[in-house]
């Protein structure tokens, strides 16, 4: 199973909004048969125990160097877009849509079982 790491806005326009998207997103991908890693769950973390921006940020660039892929949600997000940057220095493919990614995926894990 090929784990997908979201990168989506979280501060910007409605945070539960945000997150809600965010869970979406990773329902979405179990039913395409992923593995979602949704970082915006954190904000439940960070409710309880607060960690400054680069905390964050330092943990979401650890989960996208583990993931096979990252789905890149709409929106304005500078911390989504350097998870882009991140993903794309470390040779991690990246998809701004879930047919995309759903498409290129599932191919190569075809070619990969032939």
């Amino acid at each position: 199973m090929k784990a997908v790491y979201i990168a989506s806005p979280y501060t910007l326009g409605s945070v539960s909004d945000n997150v809600r998207n965010s869970i979406d997103a990773a329902e979405e991908l179990i039913a395409c048969g992923f593995l979602p890693f949704c970082p915006l769950l954190s904000h439940f973390w960070d409710l309880i125990i607060k960690h400054d921006y680069d905390f964050w940020m330092s943990m979401d660039f650890g989960w996208v160097e583990r993931c096979d892929a990252v789905l890149r949600l709409p929106g304005e997000s500078g911390g989504a877009d350097r998870e882009v940057e991140h993903a794309t220095k470390c040779g991690i493919p990246v998809y701004f849509s879930m047919r995309d990614l759903v498409e290129a995926e599932h191919i190569k894990t075809q070619e990969a079982t032939e």
